[in-house]
């Protein structure tokens, strides 16, 4: 009977068979997702190495991006793309996979003519179907060009002219390229051709060559340096490859100023203009390039040197009227057409020499070369505190504004600690061999230009008080103290003026003892007991342009006028 209660039991078998389905089915609900991961980044990384290898193979200046800013067709098969390449020389647009197809078909900016039997003047127009700019106007019927959904109308790289499809003829294919708006900026593929076989014969009389150009004829030199301020370098390196030659286009991070202004010895006798596109230190870099120049003999193809700041302070750009900092606020023609309308000044540019003091003290001094300001103090502290944590992680501090912020944190704390007080008792200061007394001060701020601490006119200062412009090429230094870190953010918020010391043609500093932070334009570094000497070094050629006035410009210029009528 206990027999016949029992449940029947299956075999064993079926049992272990319905776990290793169970085992099987949880392994393959794991590995599928994996091993199809796995095989989606391997299709993608061969995807990345084809690509990689046609842009190392290709004369076009290729580029991948993951998302057109304006509404994109493929040049090859003529479809809406969202993803794709695009040439940063020429401006083309294809999808991943006509990729190929696009390098072997197209032709990009020749740098060069292959042959020299062309004239300067007979280049004609190349033509580049589709992906015409926003707001373009057909050069024949003066409608708006690209208005279609489809791969539509042409292009000049060159001269940037548009033309419809129905509006091209087979006389505007063969008519001349002029160059367009900024011919007297670009450097013609058929006048490096010519210098190329002018050489080759052992002929420098470039005169005569550039004379076909014109007089107005002032090749620029672009110099970006793609990891300044925002990183806004790298997008404005391809903005003016498209409008200009190629050639004429550097990247200082890849290649050093002084190489780049080699180009400058095969351009007429001053001749040549450089845009320097970074912050102050870039600009700065570029000048010390310039002096190289000089010494070695190249003194008649130095250029005249502009700036579009991407930078976080930019004083030296504020200075000559280019802006506190470009954020792509104007198209990059508009900042071409501002170089062409600059007027060319001098900068007073410094020699700064620090000798350490002691008795077995060995080495030489250390040299620097200023064009912007010297300082002891605590905004060279802050200046010390926010290199030394960018130099830690420098991807955090790619931001305008929170650089600045981060600035603010360390005067802040300045305020509170007051490393710097009694720097009257630690220092000696000598004006033109005349040793001058000081109140209690934490800092002094030795000037060359109008602007310090990102936009702040610390000479003229504000009030009644009536002091003549700070100027940037009248050999004098303008020397200032501050009272703390708290003194200084009321300067900037124009709540109070600066200690005026003097002005002066030299300038000596006496670090009797302890550690001082000291900084020449940006670059700090802590210092022991030395003697500082600041004397006039060189005169530097720049490009003033009075079309960007800020308000302290304006009112600057009213003041002074108000002297000179007083007078």
């Amino acid at each position: 009977m206990e027999e016949e209660r029992r449940p029947a039991l299956g075999p064993p078998s079926e049992g272990l068979f319905a776990d290793g389905h169970l085992v099987l089915w949880t392994l393959c609900s794991v590995l599928l997702p994996v091993f199809i991961t796995f095989w989606c980044s391997l299709q993608r990384s061969r995807r990345q190495l084809h690509r990689r290898d046609i842009f190392r193979k290709s004369k076009h200046g290729w580029h991948d991006t993951d998302l057109f800013s304006q509404p994109t067709y493929c040049c090859v098969c003529a479809q809406h793309i969202l993803q794709g390449a695009f040439c940063d020389c020429c401006g083309l647009r294809v999808d991943e996979g006509c990729l190929k197809k696009a390098d072997k078909r197209f032709q990009c900016k020749e740098i060069m003519l292959k042959n020299d039997s062309k004239a300067l003047d007979a280049m004609p127009h190349h033509w580049i179907r589709g992906n015409v700019p926003l707001c373009s106007y057909c050069v024949v019927c003066k409608q708006q060009c690209g208005s279609q959904p489809k791969l539509c109308d042409y292009r000049c790289i060159w001269c940037q002219k548009t033309v419809h499809d129905e509006c091209m003829k087979n006389s505007l294919k063969n008519e001349k390229c002029d160059f367009g708006e900024f011919r007297n900026l670009i450097i013609p593929p058929s006048y490096l051709t010519s210098i190329n076989q002018m050489r080759k014969d052992k002929k420098t009389d470039y005169e005569v060559l550039a004379s076909k150009l014109g007089k107005q004829w002032t090749p620029l030199i672009i110099l970006a340096n793609s990891r300044s301020g925002t990183n806004m370098g790298e997008g404005l390196l391809g903005e003016f490859r498209i409008l200009l030659n190629p050639v004429q286009v550097f990247d200082v991070t890849k290649t050093p100023p002084i190489k780049a202004l080699q180009l400058c010895t095969l351009l007429p006798y001053y001749s040549a203009r450089v845009l320097v596109c970074g912050g102050d230190g870039t600009v700065g870099w570029v000048l010390d390039a310039v002096d190289e120049m000089k010494i070695k003999g190249q003194e008649k193809y130095i250029p005249q040197v502009a700036v579009l700041p991407l930078g976080t302070g930019n004083d030296l750009s504020n200075t000559l009227g280019w802006g506190t900092g470009y954020a792509g606020e104007i198209p990059v023609a508009q900042v071409l057409r501002n170089v062409m309308e600059a007027d060319g000044i001098k900068l007073d540019r410094w020699k700064v020499q620090v000798t350490n003091k002691g008795y077995y003290n060995l080495r030489k001094p250390k040299e620097f070369t200023m064009n912007n300001y010297f300082s002891v103090g605590p905004d060279a502290l802050m200046a010390l505190n926010f290199h030394a944590h960018r130099e830690k992680a420098p991807s955090l501090f790619s931001s305008r504004i929170l650089n600045k912020a981060v600035y603010l944190f360390y005067g802040t704390k300045d305020c509170l600690v007051q490393e710097c007080k009694d720097l009257n008792k630690k220092v000696e200061l000598e004006l033109d061999g005349e040793r001058v007394a000081l109140p209690n001060l934490e800092g002094i701020i030795v000037l060359n230009i109008g602007y310090w601490g990102g936009g702040c006119r610390l000479w003229e200062g504000m009030g009644d008080e009536t002091y003549p412009l700070a100027r940037h090429d009248d050999g004098l230094l303008e020397v200032v103290g501050v009272y703390g870190s708290f003194h200084c953010a009321q300067i900037q918020v124009k709540l109070a003026n600066p200690f005026r010391i003097g002005q002066a043609h030299t300038v000596r500093l006496i670090l009797k003892c302890s550690m001082m932070p000291m900084q020449v334009d940006g670059e700090p570094w802590a210092q022991g007991p030395c003697i500082v000497t600041i004397t006039h070094k060189t005169h530097a050629s720049m490009l003033y342009f009075s079309g960007e006035q800020t308000d302290d410009d304006i009112s600057s210029t009213s003041d002074q006028e108000d002297i000179k009528e007083t007078e």
